[in-house]
């Protein structure tokens, strides 16, 4: 599928709920019963609560350990023969992780010979990806350079933005009209309308961009949303006086920022989330590039936007398509995971440390995955030629 450059913004007037449904590939989305209650009504057990001050919940569930470790620092120094260098510099072990994930910068001949007489879809998350990661999160902006650069991919390639943030948000931040945009971890997706069995998914709504062009709009997380709203108001309340903690409602999930806290708040912090979360068995928390993100219990995520996608585009299933995703996050790895599992397409890690990953390829930085979007380009218009 052929983008246009005067592809209709994905700004959304008020939906129009589809009558006709049908569960498809996508039921059984809820991992725990409907029976639970009703959501609008907030909390379903009432849990007794340590005293204030206790810790021992934290630490012995490894929050803390995996807090300490979503964001390892950017340099390390090393020692040889009594001399310091900068581990950026000369980074063995880097080098030897790449033997596994190679450069895709470096294996871009072999990505593109696999391309051949196929269909590329691209798929991007934001933070870390196309933006550098900041200490404010509402100042990670992406350059102009780079979004030049998406704006070429799409031209020649589906391409999707596939981010934890709101949908509404991460299309303010990159500003695109010829992309699809997914939210919230995939939660809030919206596709083109192709009358494909997705399409009639109970999630999907009907909906029109400012233009009047007709949407779909797939939330599968749809009813969290009141839940996800009173949880949000309780920690706004609750971590107030702890100083740097930024908070994020991104409609169908909801984050804590502690990049900008004190090492020594981190396990009040981690306390407090813990404290909120024992009184909503439905919501569960996954850990970030230091921000915690409260989520809902359901069989979704980044790898099963793709796939939804995937299928709205009318490209899954098919041997001549090649998904490609690009990610830096631990969500990321679900998209990886997919295209590993199916063998049909190429995860490629944005790190510049060394992490297991599900991914094929690597990236160092936001900058190397500019350039590779650009390769990409010239390497379709060389075989369009």
């Amino acid at each position: 599928m052929e983008f246009k450059s005067n592809h209709s913004s994905p700004v959304l007037t008020d939906p129009i709920t589809i009558n006709k449904s049908r569960l498809g590939i996508h039921s059984n989305l809820l991992s725990y019963p409907q029976s639970a209650g009703s959501l609008s009504s907030g909390k379903y057990m009432a849990i007794p609560r340590k005293k204030p001050g206790k810790l021992d919940d934290v630490r012995s569930n490894g929050w803390l350990d995996a807090m300490k470790s979503s964001s390892p620092p950017r340099k390390k120094l090393i020692k040889d023969f009594n001399i310091e260098v900068a581990a950026d510099d000369i980074d063995i072990a880097y080098f030897s992780w790449m033997i596994k994930y190679p450069s895709a910068l470096k294996s871009f001949e072999k990505i593109s010979k696999n391309a051949k007489n196929k269909k590329i879809a691209v798929f991007l998350d934001y933070d870390g990806t196309l933006s550098p990661i900041v200490d404010d999160p509402d100042r990670a902006f992406m350059s102009d350079a780079m979004r030049s650069a998406v704006r070429d991919v799409a031209k020649h390639f589906p391409t999707a933005i596939i981010s934890g943030r709101s949908r509404d948000k991460v299309y303010e931040l990159v500003g695109l009209t010829e992309l699809y945009y997914a939210g919230s971890h995939g939660m809030d997706i919206m596709g083109p309308v192709r009358h494909t069995e997705s399409d009639d998914h109970p999630n999907c709504i009907r909906s029109t961009d400012q233009l009047g062009k007709e949407v779909n709009l797939f939330q599968p997380a749809r009813e969290f949303i009141p839940m996800i709203n009173e949880v949000f108001k309780t920690l706004v309340e609750n971590t107030k006086d702890i100083k740097g903690t930024k908070l994020e409602n991104h409609k169908f999930c909801a984050s804590v920022h502690y990049r900008n806290v004190e090492e020594k708040n981190w396990p009040t912090i981690a306390q407090c989330v813990h404290d909120i979360l024992k009184d909503y068995p439905r919501l569960r928390l996954t850990h970030g590039r230091k921000v915690l993100e409260i989520r809902p219990v359901i069989d979704w995520n980044k790898g099963k936007a793709v796939e939804f996608l995937l299928e709205s585009l009318g490209l899954s299933a098919r041997d001549d398509v090649l998904p490609i995703y690009i990610g830096d996050d631990k969500t990321d790895e679900d998209a990886f995971k997919v295209l590993r599992e199916g063998n049909g397409g190429y995860g490629i890690l944005v790190s510049p440390v060394p992490k297991e990953s599900e991914a094929f390829y690597s990236v160092r930085d936001p900058s190397e995955v500019k350039k590779f979007l650009k390769a990409l380009v010239r390497w379709k218009k060389f075989e369009e030629a």
